[in-house]
C-alpha cells in the first residue's frame, strides 16, 4: 500500500463524488449554461463573422458549432456522471499519474486566459461608471482592482456576493433583448437591414471557409468544458442501474444541447447587430454609443456582475484547482487563485480579445485532440469501464513509465501538429487524429507493455459506476453498510485505500 500521508493523488478534492452528493439537477445545469455561456467575448464572432457572410449564416454556424461542441460536452460529461471522478483524475488513465499535469495545465491556461479577458471586459465597463460618476478615465487601474477583488473573493470563499452576482446572468440577457433592437434601430436608420447587411461580402469557397470559421469558432469556444466538463458533471444527478446512456445523461443533454446553443447564439448575434449598427463588437462600446446617464451606469454594472459571476465559476475555480493539483500539498488552493489571475494578466487580455478568432481556432486545435483522446480511451477502449482504484494508486496501472501514458502524450503532440496546420477545421482534424492515434498506439502498443484491468477483465460489476449503483468510495469515505441503508447506496461499493 501507499501511504496515504503522502499520496499527492488522493487530495480531498479530487475524491469520486456518490450518488448521495450529486445534486445538480437537469433544471439547475440549464440554468448553470445560461450563466456560463453569458459570455461577452462572443461578441466576438458575431461581429467578426458578418463582415464576411450575412447573420443568418452567421447564426446558422452558431447553432451548428454549438449543438457539435455540445454533443462531444455530453459525451465526455458521462465520465463524471458514471464514476463520479474530475478532469485531471480521469486523465490519469490516457495521460499517466504524472502525465495528465500536461493537459490540465493547458486547461488551466486556456482558463486563466478567459479570467484575463472576462475580466478586461469588466474593468472597461467600471471605467465606464466611474467616468459618469466622477470623471475618472483609467481602464487598466480598473482591470488591477477588479481582478484582485474576483481573486480574494475565490479565494477566500466570499459566497453571498458571489451568488448575488449570478443574478447578472438573466439579467443580461434582458439587456440583451433591449440592446438587439436599440441597436438594429440604429442600423436601420443609417439603411442596413441587420439580416442581410455584409461589410464586404464573399462568394463560393471563400463564403464556405468563412461559415466554417464560425462553427469552428464557436467550438473553440466551448472546448475547455468538453474537455473537462467531468469536473462538473460528477455533480449532476442520474438515475442509479440506468443502462440507456440518453436516460442516464439527459441533464447533461438537455443543458448542453439546449441552453448552451441558445443563449451562445443570442450573444453572437447581438455582437453581430453592435458592428452593423456601430461599426464595433465591443460590448461596452455598444451599449455607450445606445445609452447614457443612469441607464448607461445601470447596463455597465450588469456587464460587471456578469464577468464576475462566469469567472469564479467556469475560470478562476479550474485553473486554481489545476494548479493547486500541479503544486500538490505545499500549493493550496488560494495559491493557484493567485497564479491564475497572474497568467490571466501576463497574456494581455486587452491584446488577446483583437486577435480572438485566430486563437480560438488554436484552443480548438490543442484541445480538441484531448477531447478525441478521451472519447478513444473511455469509449473505444475501456468500453465506459474504469478501475477508478488504481486512479489513486501511485504504484498502480496508470503508473505507466514513470507516470507517463506516451500513447496519450505521442498521440497529442501528432494531433495537434495536424489541427493546426489546418487551422480552419482544427477542431474536427485534432479530434479525428487524436482520438485514432490513441487508439492504435494505446491498442497495439502500449497497452500490451502496460495491462489495463478493465480491458482484460471487462466486467460491468467490477468497473462501472453508476450503471451498476455503485458509489466509489475512496480512502477515509467509506460505506458503513454494503446496502448503503445510512446513505442511500443501494449497488456496490468498493473502499479504497491507496
Amino acid at each position: 500500500m501507499d501511504n496515504k500521508k503522502t499520496n499527492h493523488l488522493m487530495s480531498p478534492d479530487l475524491m469520486p463524488i456518490p450518488h448521495s452528493e450529486k445534486k445538480i439537477s437537469t433544471l439547475g445545469f440549464t440554468f448553470m449554461w445560461v450563466g456560463m455561456a453569458v459570455v461577452l467575448a462572443a461578441f466576438a464572432i458575431g461581429g467578426a463573422g458578418v463582415q464576411e457572410i450575412s447573420l443568418i449564416w452567421v447564426v446558422l454556424g452558431t447553432l451548428l458549432g454549438t449543438i457539435l461542441i455540445g454533443l462531444a460536452i455530453t459525451v465526455t460529461a458521462d465520465i463524471g456522471i458514471e464514476h463520479g471522478i474530475s478532469f485531471p483524475v480521469y486523465m490519469r488513465a490516457p495521460f499517466g499519474t504524472i502525465g495528465t499535469h500536461f493537459p490540465s495545465v493547458v486547461r488551466g491556461v486556456a482558463a486563466s486566459m478567459w479570467f484575463g479577458i472576462n475580466t478586461f471586459f469588466g474593468s472597461t465597463a467600471i471605467n465606464g461608471i466611474l467616468n459618469i460618476l466622477i470623471g475618472f478615465d483609467n481602464w487598466f487601474v480598473c482591470y488591477i482592482l477588479f481582478a484582485l477583488f474576483q481573486l480574494f473573493n475565490t479565494a477566500l470563499g466570499i459566497k453571498a456576493v458571489e451568488k448575488f452576482a449570478d443574478l447578472a446572468a438573466p439579467i443580461i440577457i434582458l439587456i440583451g433583448v433591449w440592446m438587439y433592437f436599440t441597436l438594429a434601430g440604429t442600423a436601420t436608420e443609417q439603411g442596413r437591414d441587420v439580416w442581410s447587411w455584409v461589410e464586404s461580402p464573399v462568394t463560393g469557397g471563400a463564403a464556405f471557409t468563412a461559415f466554417v470559421v464560425v462553427v469552428v469558432g464557436n467550438m473553440g469556444y466551448w472546448a475547455t468544458l468538453a474537455a473537462d466538463i467531468s469536473s462538473i458533471s460528477r455533480f449532476i444527478k442520474a438515475p442509479k442501474h440506468e443502462r440507456n446512456w440518453i436516460k442516464r445523461n439527459k441533464g447533461a443533454l438537455v443543458g448542453s444541447l439546449v441552453a448552451l446553443p441558445l443563449t451562445q447564439t443570442f450573444i453572437v448575434v447581438l455582437g453581430a447587430v453592435s458592428y452593423i449598427a456601430v461599426s464595433n463588437f465591443d460590448p461596452v462600446v455598444a451599449l455607450q454609443e445606445s445609452a447614457s446617464g443612469l441607464v448607461l451606469g445601470i447596463l455597465l454594472l450588469m456587464i460587471v456582475l456578469a464577468q464576475w459571476s462566469t469567472n469564479v465559476s467556469a475560470n478562476i475555480v479550474p485553473a486554481a484547482t489545476i494548479f493547486s493539483n500541479v503544486g500538490g500539498p505545499k500549493l493550496p488552493f488560494w495559491a493557484g487563485v493567485f497564479i491564475a489571475g497572474l497568467v490571466g494578466t501576463v497574456i494581455q487580455p486587452w491584446s488577446v480579445f483583437n486577435l480572438l478568432i485566430p486563437v480560438l481556432l488554436i484552443a480548438a486545435a490543442i484541445l480538441s485532440v484531448i477531447v478525441g483522446i478521451i472519447f478513444a480511451d473511455y469509449y473505444l477502449l475501456r468500453k465506459r469501464r474504469m478501475n477508478v482504484y488504481d486512479l489513486y494508486k501511485q504504484g498502480g496501472q496508470f503508473r505507466y513509465d514513470g507516470g507517463i501514458n506516451w500513447a496519450g502524450i505521442i498521440s497529442w503532440v501528432i494531433g495537434s501538429v495536424f489541427a493546426y496546420t489546418f487551422s480552419t477545421y482544427s477542431f474536427f482534424v485534432g479530434f479525428g487524429i487524436g482520438a485514432l492515434c490513441y487508439y492504435l498506439l494505446a491498442k497495439h502498443w502500449y497497452f500490451k507493455k502496460h495491462p489495463q484491468a478493465e480491458i482484460d477483465n471487462p466486467s460491468d460489476e467490477e468497473y462501472l459506476g453508476i450503471t451498476v449503483g455503485r458509489d466509489w468510495v475512496v480512502g477515509e469515505r467509506f460505506v458503513e453498510e454494503k446496502l448503503g441503508k445510512k446513505t442511500g447506496t443501494e449497488g456496490p461499493t468498493q473502499k479504497i485505500d491507496a
